[in-house]
Parts: C-alpha cells; sequence; structure tokens
C-alpha cells in the first residue's frame, strides 16, 4: 500500500492478507496460505482464497506470518522518557530513584511526553494492547496528561492508575480522583480502560484495605506487584485473601518469590500473573515464576516493564521468558544429576501468553487476542524479505518466539486501523514524541544536577574477592587488563 492507500484504509475501506502463515492461537493452529480479510474494525473472514469486497487493500503476506496484536500486561509507559538510563540499577536503585528522591520532579508533561514515546515504541513493535502501569500520577493533572497520551495514540490502551508517592488508601477515596473517574470513565470503551494500581505492603493493619473497597465500589480491576523480594511478599498475599481482595480481576505483577501456599491462593482466587522475565532477571524480583505458575495452572500473560532499564517489545519479553524457565528446568535436572530430554514449555505456549493470554488477564479475550472471524482486527504481520533470518519459516511459533524481532514487523492493525505498513509507524508523531522526551530529559537532568545525573548511570560496583589459582602457566594474572599481552601470546 502507498501512502494514499494507507489512508484510504483507515477510512473504512477493507483491506485482506493474502497468502499467509496465521497463528490464530483459537486453538485451530497453524493455518498455511491462509487469507484475513478485515472490514472496518473487524476480522470479517479467515480462510483461502477469500472473495474480498471490491476495492479491498491487498497485502501480500506470503513469507510471513499474520498473528494476533501482542498484548503486554505492565509497562510503566511515564519511564521511557528516561530511556536507559537504569541499565546498571537494581532493584534498590531503581526505588531510592523514582521513590525516595527523583520521582518527585516529574511533571504532567513529562508523563505525557514519556507515553508517546512508550506508544509509539509498543506499536512499533506489534504490541497492540498496553496496560500503562502508571504509577507517576501525583495529581490528577498528572493522570489528566497520561489520559491525553492514550487518547492521541493510535494503541488500545488501559490506564492502570497509581501514584508511588501517596497512599493508594487515600488518593483512591479522594473527590478528585472520584470525580477524575466518572468524568473520563463513566462508559466501556474496549480502545482505553481504567484499572488500579497500588502495592500491599504488608502492613499487619493492611491500610490497603481501603483502597481494595474503593476499587470494588468503582468496579475496577487492580493490577499490583506481588512476591518482589524484599518488597511484598506472601504477607501481602495473605492479608488479600483474608480480606477477600483476591479474585479474578486481579493482576499480579511478577509473583516471583512467593510461597507454594500464596500460589495456591492465586489459583483459588482465579487471578493471573503477569511474567517481566527480562526485569526479573535484572533487578531481582526473583527467578521468572513460569514453571510455577504451570504446575498451578494460573493464567500467564507477559509485560516487559520499564524502558528505564529494559527492552521495550514482547520479543524480548518471550526470549527471556523462554530462557528462564528453561535454565531453571536444566539447573534442576543436573542439581539432581539428571537431564532434560523434553522441554516441558513449547514456543507455542509463550507466544499464547503475548497474545491471548494478556486478552485474557485484561477481560478482553472475546474481543481482541486471536485472529477469529468476528473479533477486532488487532493483527500483525511479522514479513522481512531482506533478513536472512526470517527464511525459512518452518516452525512458526519458534520464529515468533526466537528469531523475530521490532524490524520484522511489517504491519501493524488496530481495531482496523493501519498504524503501521511496510515497517514504517502511519499516523503516528514520532517526532512530537521525541522533542516532548528531549525536553523531559533536560528538565529532570536540570532539577538532579549534573553529580547527581551521572551517578544514577553509574551506580558503584560491589568489592568482589578473587579466588586464588593454583595454576601457574605464566606470571601473567589478568588482573590489570582483563587480558593476555600480545607479547605473551608470542
Amino acid at each position: 500500500m502507498n501512502p494514499d492507500e494507507v489512508r484510504a484504509a483507515n477510512g473504512g475501506r477493507p483491506i485482506v492478507f493474502r497468502n499467509a502463515t496465521v497463528l490464530t492461537m483459537d486453538g485451530q493452529g497453524v493455518l498455511t496460505d491462509t487469507d484475513v480479510l478485515v472490514v472496518g474494525e473487524d476480522i470479517a473472514e479467515v480462510g483461502r482464497s477469500i472473495a474480498a469486497p471490491d476495492g479491498a487493500l491487498e497485502v501480500d503476506a506470503s513469507g510471513g506470518v499474520v498473528m494476533p496484536g501482542m498484548v503486554d500486561t505492565h509497562r510503566h509507559m511515564w519511564q521511557t522518557a528516561l530511556r536507559g538510563l537504569g541499565a546498571d540499577w537494581t532493584l534498590s536503585q531503581y526505588f531510592v530513584f523514582y521513590y525516595l528522591t527523583w520521582g518527585k520532579v516529574f511533571r504532567p508533561e513529562d508523563i505525557r511526553a514519556g507515553n508517546l514515546l512508550a506508544a509509539a515504541e509498543a506499536l512499533d513493535a506489534g504490541v497492540t494492547t498496553t496496560v500503562d502501569w502508571s504509577h507517576g500520577l501525583q495529581t490528577i493533572e498528572h493522570g489528566e496528561a497520561a489520559l491525553d497520551s492514550l487518547r492521541s495514540s493510535p494503541g488500545r490502551f488501559v490506564l492502570a492508575y497509581g501514584n508511588l508517592l501517596g497512599a493508594p488508601w487515600e488518593w483512591t477515596n479522594s473527590p478528585e480522583f472520584r470525580s477524575f473517574v466518572a468524568r473520563e470513565f463513566s462508559g466501556r470503551d474496549d480502545m482505553l480502560g481504567l484499572q488500579l494500581a497500588f502495592d500491599v505492603t504488608g502492613d499487619p493493619a493492611f491500610p490497603e484495605k481501603a483502597a481494595f473497597e474503593a476499587a470494588r465500589e468503582l468496579g475496577l480491576p487492580v493490577t499490583t506487584h506481588a512476591g518482589v523480594w524484599g518488597a511484598t511478599t506472601d504477607e501481602s498475599i495473605r492479608l488479600m485473601w483474608d480480606g477477600g481482595f483476591m479474585n479474578p480481576d486481579v493482576t499480579y505483577v511478577h509473583a516471583a518469590s512467593l510461597s507454594e501456599d500464596s500460589y495456591h491462593r492465586i489459583a483459588a482466587s482465579g487471578g493471573s500473573v503477569s511474567v517481566a522475565a527480562e526485569s526479573e532477571m535484572n533487578a531481582g524480583q526473583g527467578h521468572p515464576p513460569t514453571w510455577r505458575l504451570r504446575k498451578h495452572s494460573i493464567p500467564v500473560s507477559l509485560s516487559m516493564d520499564t524502558s528505564v532499564w529494559n527492552s521495550g517489545d514482547l520479543f524480548s519479553a518471550m526470549r527471556a521468558t523462554m530462557s528462564a524457565d528453561r535454565t531453571h528446568e536444566h539447573i534442576a535436572a543436573h542439581d539432581s544429576g539428571d537431564t532434560v530430554v523434553h522441554n516441558r514449555l513449547r514456543a507455542e505456549e509463550v507466544a499464547h501468553w503475548a497474545t491471548v493470554g494478556g486478552a485474557k488477564a485484561l477481560g478482553l479475550d472475546d474481543r481482541i487476542g486471536t485472529v477469529t472471524a468476528g473479533k477486532k482486527a488487532d493483527l500483525v504481520l511479522l514479513k522481512n524479505d531482506r533478513s536472512p533470518a526470517m527464511y525459512p519459516i518452518l516452525h512458526p511459533y519458534g520464529t515468533v518466539v526466537f528469531q523475530a524481532g521490532r524490524g520484522d514487523v511489517h504491519t501493524v492493525l488496530v481495531n482496523g486501523r493501519v498504524v503501521k505498513h511496510e515497517h514504517e509507524l502511519v499516523g503516528v508523531d514520532l517526532r512530537g514524541a521525541k522533542d516532548a522526551v528531549a525536553n523531559t530529559v533536560d528538565h529532570a537532568r536540570g532539577a538532579m544536577g549534573e553529580e547527581a545525573w551521572l551517578e544514577s548511570m553509574t551506580p558503584q560496583l560491589p568489592t568482589d574477592e578473587r579466588i586464588p589459582n593454583p595454576y601457574t602457566y605464566t606470571e601473567y594474572t589478568g588482573a590489570e587488563s582483563g587480558h593476555r599481552p600480545q607479547q605473551e601470546l608470542e
């Protein structure tokens, strides 16, 4: 499609993907040489040699994979404005930076800027639905800025409203917040939903009870960081359970360092877990728990957490999840003197977690998450004829999980609208988002001061004890330079 054709498609002209390998994620498995017809906002038909309506725009999907748009159930979008700043942080350093030191410097316009760039980043990578875990909303003005950014972006979003500097039992019951909810979310909108985002600290007084009661009164789901090593524990889960606040509308983010009893409670209540494997392995919330979640039959969705240190796409999330799960399985076998002969976790299951798993967690699986006639047309075409890594596609799920990346995302549709085509974003003001983020970077750097800014990127290294080596081949130790000098190799 040329630019005029893209505009025509976004004006309501039917679109048909021809001769694709289709991953339906609805139980039909892999369909080869298959067409997908989109009319308006919906998938009208999936099958071979579809007779498309007159004037339909055709996309050659041969040699490519059509799959549902991916769903990220936990992304701190506002933090994208400081992308990569925390590449070497631990979780403790993250907490100190945002919760104790610098979270307060973010203005409403900074929330908006980070969200705009994060939204573009998500769509570019084929993530058509994103939960904006927006815990930087210090005031209603911050909330309005977040909302404005999501509404101006051509994706499907859920605003998970939070305030890392405020008490959830207070802000969820404030007149200002209640007015915000009534004003902005009076009816169901499939393109923009609302959740409450807060954590349970484990305080025996359980002050978060009032926040859960607010969620129940407002009819809103809750998303909470659970099983985060050193922060939220089994006591948090027990308090929720004893209070009667564990139900299918709760998403437990990470859930990486919990006891078997806590997993039993999550399973019994019908809740789901958002696994952010790349974050969990780098930040230390705990080992990604998919192997335990599968044993308890707890539904799984995937997320990338934050671009302040992690990748911003679900391809990375799928790979990290698979690697973490299989690594655990191999190490457990090795510790008992055994060898893994058959992998338990398969690429197909991980691809499901990235798509329909997320849709189910959000209660949107009747509308999105599969390539099924009658559902909303949130679709991704992976096709890159210039890449040697995208040929041949023999195991499509394996290609999605292990080989594909954002550069292979050819076309993206959200609600039938083309938002990326021929590897270029469509209808996204990327320049405007970058300019807004540049302003935020200047503001944050100025507010922090140059010394604090540089220290945030170069946290102190721990002191390591070297293991004495009993072998002496040469006098070279490598302690100074880390490599053997050339003269010693000659």
